[in-house]
């Protein structure tokens, strides 16, 4: 175990989280990189002893089934995705409280209110209901501690899953934990139960019947758990509330008696009855979807909620007291804080300088193609100045979109799919060999830069490595793509002759072509970095040519006439050369070394 001083820290939640699976004894830990849940399983794999095995896994659905295994073999186990990985993941979450576990298993699902980095928001509280497992809600870092450690004693008490759900606000702020001590149970071992662990339909039906009887004892159970308390202070006004939502309501009315609830599967419906016979109006504040309210409402209570709350995006201390204040429990501002508050300069995300997927989508714009993009940080080509993408659903989505196109009869341009690396062995394989089996029109491009570049960096199985850094089996891609039948071609990217003809070659062909475009991501740890590059302003002519690229480190020379020259700021450059290749004056040069 690395190094860490384990009496109180500064933790994040995702920190929090791992440290709660390490003391509770997690013997596997599984995932896949999503914000906001990313930093869990790497800060585990720092301070988590060598008896635990971390991994990412390919996507989801082979994560749960790892931790499921591993669960039924007697170790506890521990899997983190965000809110839409829990969607690639829901075959074998569904099934999976049917099952049963042998040791506790946790699923940490971060969902994502206001859509930092997800193409949705969906509230994970409904899948976990819909499983029917025990949902924990923490609202800080040292619940995030605690209920980790909780959530596995639950998980082998009811033999089932439990969800540890959070959102971003609490992943990623920062608050004091005081860490208890490690335990270290013994793994257990596989105990054979093929009536129990075989989801034959004979089978699936008595854990079905098993899964159901359950409920009413769990139920029972959450009405007397610590997790779930009441704050009572004025009668007036009662507040129900969970996660990061309770720590807003106590910070702009702090009168108000609150219950906290930090399981919200199942709810503890007397709890509730009680605490609603002790105020005078009852109020839910919840971010997303009104869960809670529809839950409270379900039991014949009078309570209000989302006519006053939004149901989009994050919460925040001033949402709730704009909210409050619409209620009519809140007296007016005389001013609205956001007023005092400086303008600021919308600041739309950007492919970093000397990106290598800029090229291919420059090309794609020229020719016109009907791209269908997919999810990752090659998504930001469909913004300006570049306006290469067309449609972009999920996750491995691209390929099969892009097939659903041809088979509609599209010919007029050349019908393309923008994949990543990653994505690619996460979700695309099946779309490739569907497009091929079904001989589709089309052109993958398979964005090869040898990372999970949007979340950070992290390995997958075209790296040669791991989370921990072992050196491990690499997948290759190339050979993989030959092996479904199709021959790929492999280019640089930064050879932008080269790809221009390589993908023009691959659109005209019929059936489904394949080119992977190999480069490293520049924010790679080992960044292969070229001579810095200059505009000689004399032979610049204002073309704007090369701000087509969208790069970052290209901007205009304030100091010009009225032309507008271009001007590169030195410490962005990379030296990728794309621009001085595009350049007709060929007035982008490298500087001097000398």
């Amino acid at each position: 175990m690395a190094s860490v001083t384990k009496t109180r820290q500064l933790l994040l939640g995702n920190e929090a989280i791992a440290w709660g699976a390490v003391d509770a004894g997690v013997r596997v830990v599984t995932g896949y990189p999503g914000t906001p849940s990313t930093e869990a399983l790497e800060y585990l794999a720092k301070i988590a002893p060598e008896v635990v095995e971390v991994q990412w896994a390919t996507n989801e659905k082979v994560a749960i089934d790892e931790a499921l295994g591993a669960a039924l073999a007697g170790a506890r186990s521990l899997v983190t995705m965000k809110h839409v990985g829990l969607n690639v993941a829901m075959d074998g979450w569904m099934t999976s409280p049917l099952v049963g576990v042998n040791a506790g298993l946790v699923v940490l699902v971060a969902d994502d209110p206001g859509m930092h980095s997800s193409q949705n928001e969906q509230d994970s509280r409904y899948l976990g209901r819909f499983a029917g497992v025990p949902i924990f809600e923490p609202s800080d870092s040292q619940e995030c501690y605690l209920f980790v450690r909780s959530a596995f004693e639950a998980s082998e008490e009811w033999d089932s899953p439990v969800m540890i759900r959070t959102t971003t606000r609490i992943s990623h702020s920062s608050s004091a934990v005081t860490l208890g001590p490690a335990e270290s149970p013994p793994v257990k071992g596989f105990q054979r139960n093929p009536g129990k662990y075989v989801m034959l339909p004979i089978n699936a039906r008595a854990g079905r019947l098993r899964h159901l009887d359950r409920l009413p004892t769990m139920a029972r159970w959450v009405e007397s758990h610590p997790f779930n308390r009441e704050e009572m202070r004025s009668t007036h006004l009662g507040v129900i509330a969970s996660g990061t939502a309770y720590q807003y309501v106590r910070d702009v009315i702090p009168e108000a008696s609150v219950l906290k609830l930090g399981i919200t599967n199942p709810l503890p419906e007397n709890m509730i009855r009680n605490f609603a016979g002790k105020v005078d109006r009852l109020l839910v504040v919840e971010e997303l979807e009104p869960y809670l309210e529809e839950s409270v409402k379900s039991l014949g209570i009078t309570v209000e909620g989302k006519a006053f709350f939004p149901r989009a995006g994050e919460l925040s201390s001033e949402s709730v007291r704009k909210g409050l204040q619409k209620a009519g429990a809140l007296p007016d501002s005389p001013q609205e804080v956001e007023d005092s508050w400086p303008a600021t300069v919308p600041r739309p995300p950007l492919l970093c300088p000397g990106c290598p997927h800029v090229t291919p989508f420059l090309v794609l714009r020229e020719i016109g193609a009907y791209v269908n993009g997919d999810i990752g940080c090659y998504t930001l080509g469909a913004s300006e100045p570049l306006l290469a993408m067309d449609t972009c659903l999920a996750m491995g989505s691209s390929i099969g979109m892009a097939v659903g196109m041809a088979k509609a009869g599209v010919r007029d341009k050349p019908i393309v799919a923008t994949i990543g690396d990653s994505t690619f062995l996460h979700g695309g394989i099946p779309g490739l060999i569907d497009a091929i089996w079904n001989n589709a029109d089309i052109t993958v491009i398979i964005l090869d830069n040898g990372t999970t570049a949007m979340t950070g960096g992290q390995p997958h199985p075209g790296t040669a490595h791991n989370v921990r850094a072992a050196q491990v089996p690499r997948i290759d891609i190339v050979e993989l793509c030959r092996a479904v039948g199709v021959e790929p071609v492999v280019v640089d990217p930064y050879d932008v002759g080269a790809t221009h003809r390589t993908i023009l070659a691959a659109t005209r062909q019929r059936g489904v072509s394949v080119v992977i475009t190999n480069r490293p991501c520049v924010q790679a740890p080992e960044k292969l970095l070229g001579r810095t590059y200059q505009v000689e302003s004399q032979r610049c002519d204002g073309c704007q040519l090369c701000m087509n690229i969208g790069c970052p480190a290209l901007g205009w020379d304030l100091a010009s006439d009225d032309l507008r020259r271009a001007w590169i700021d030195p410490d962005q450059c990379t030296g990728c050369t794309v621009c001085a290749q595009l350049c007709p004056q060929s007035a982008i040069v490298p500087i001097s070394q000398s």
